[in-house]
């Protein structure tokens, strides 16, 4: 069943740069990644989010994750309350949400007067 991981971060001043090239140059070879998205949510804040071929697939790569965010952990900043540099949560899919199809619109009648026949 397909799963997500999102991890928050704060990015220490002067090293947001730093922090984006390490993700694009990155290249994940871990087993059941789909893919995924750093997103910047603020001043110096991203989430990133993954996802995953299954629960099991993203627990067994957690060993490999932790070695890619050493790569860069000197560009984050500690979060407070017990955190540490990263806030995660993951889990299985409950509800796959798909976009609505827009309806198309209605060819509006002209107002005004009728011509008139010749």
């Amino acid at each position: 069943m397909t799963a997500y991981n999102v991890v928050r971060f704060r990015v220490k001043p002067g090293s947001e740069q730093q922090f984006i090239d390490a993700h694009k140059q990155a290249r994940p070879a871990f087993k059941g990644w789909r893919g995924g998205a750093l997103i910047k949510t603020g001043d110096r804040t991203f989430c990133i989010v993954g996802e995953w071929a299954s629960m099991g697939k993203l627990a067994a790569a957690r060993p490999q994750m932790i070695g890619m965010l050493d790569s860069f952990r000197d560009t984050l900043e500690d979060l407070g309350n017990g955190l540490g540099v990263t806030d995660p949560v993951s889990g299985e899919v409950v509800a796959s949400l798909k976009a609505a199809k827009p309806k198309a619109k209605k060819a509006k009648k002209a107002k005004g007067k009728k011509k008139k026949k010749r």
